[in-house]
């Protein structure tokens, strides 16, 4: 499995940016991918997920209302769209899946969200 991210870079906050996971190399037919994020100095926690089957969604706390995951399984592409960006979500965003038959994760490269004015 291979999982390119993209689409991180600077707003200010208020602003907007929407993060994109394209997924390859694999056949799962059972899957969640995601989102987990670290921030400097910081535990890393899990943002936003969502699975393939039934679209069920997940995010934390901190980000409910502002951040929206959809993926388009046709593409197996995850976006991410992040509004009302604090400076709180300044992280580097890790893209992952989960194969939730067997319950591997893969992971895909980082990408930095710098939020600031």
């Amino acid at each position: 499995v291979q999982l390119q991210a993209s689409g991180g870079g600077f707003a200010q906050p208020g602003g907007s940016l929407r993060l994109s996971c394209v997924a390859s190399g694999f056949s799962l037919d059972e899957y969640c991918i995601g989102w987990f994020r670290q921030a400097p100095g910081k535990e890393r926690e899990a943002v936003s997920s969502i699975r393939k089957n039934d679209r069920t969604t997940y995010y934390i706390g901190s980000v409910k209302g502002r951040f929206t995951v959809t993926m388009d399984n046709a593409k197996n592409t995850m976006h991410l769209r992040m509004d009302s960006l604090k400076a709180d979500d300044t992280a580097v965003y890790y893209c992952y899946m989960t194969d939730t038959v067997t319950w591997h994760d893969y992971w895909g490269q980082g990408t930095l969200v710098t939020v600031s004015s």
